[in-house]
């Protein structure tokens, strides 16, 4: 059902609304061609405060357009950016806390955390960690997430954005487990490169670091989450849905 005031002005399309951080426009809405419009323009209407996604340019210079695949090059070929429509399904779909589903919706079979054992090199543990999902996946393109926090690499930081969580920015790129591993360099959790937020096509997984943790958080399949505990590099530890997710060990800022 669409709720009213939720019918885009501009292009009639239904919207869903996304929080952002200014207390005094904490709410707007936002339909799959990113048109943006208040809540506060439809009156009677009591928006919910569960965030979403949109694209936005990153800057009052950037070039990018705010709908449609935008195409970025690297490695001699092109590369397509992310849109709302690319996060919908779990656009909204977590919850407050310090679960784990703060990070990864209550959608998957199970889940678990990860972060480098001790002993263990950054590179080494991450790249046990993707080979051990792209062992598991059937091949296919990988959803790669940036996260814009301002002080680490994106990427590709003239890129559109989409907005998740908390209205935190990300450069979502269209690629696959080598870029995975070999584009970016360093991220919240040290030196490595894996992104902030990744899952393949088929959405079978979704793996997620929230901005404060010093840990990553992922849901999957139970067969998936099995062969990622018994690598000893990647050092996953299962959690309930409803269980604290920080692991032994790492503290939360």
């Amino acid at each position: 059902m669409t709720l009213p005031g939720a019918t885009c002005p501009e292009c009639g399309q239904p919207g869903t609304p996304t929080v952002y951080r200014d207390p005094d426009d904490p709410m707007a809405w936002v339909c799959p061609e990113g048109h943006r419009w208040r809540a506060t323009d439809r009156p009677g209407w009591s928006p919910w405060a569960t965030p979403t996604a949109v694209t936005t340019p990153h800057d009052a210079g950037d070039t990018t357009t705010r709908t449609g695949p935008v195409q970025v090059h690297k490695d001699g070929r092109s590369w397509r950016i992310g849109t709302a429509t690319d996060v919908a399904w779990l656009a909204g779909r977590t919850t407050q806390g310090f679960s784990v589903t703060t990070a990864i919706p209550p959608v998957f079979e199970a889940y678990a955390t990860f972060h480098p054992p001790a002993g263990v090199g950054v590179g080494a543990h991450e790249h046990a960690v993707v080979d051990e999902l792209a062992a598991r996946t059937p091949d296919q393109p990988w959803w790669l997430g940036f996260l814009d926090t301002g002080a680490h690499d994106v990427v590709f930081p003239h890129a559109s954005r989409v907005s998740l969580y908390w209205d935190w920015s990300y450069v979502l790129v269209e690629a696959g487990p080598e870029q995975a591993l070999s584009w970016r360099t360093g991220h919240m959790r040290g030196d490595g490169a894996l992104p902030d937020l990744f899952f393949p096509a088929d959405r079978s997984w979704l793996v997620s670091a929230l901005w404060d943790d010093t840990w990553t958080d992922i849901g999957a399949s139970a067969a998936v989450l099995t062969a990622l505990r018994r690598n000893p590099l990647v050092n996953a530890r299962l959690v309930g849905p409803d269980e604290d997710a920080c692991p032994p060990g790492p503290t939360r800022d």
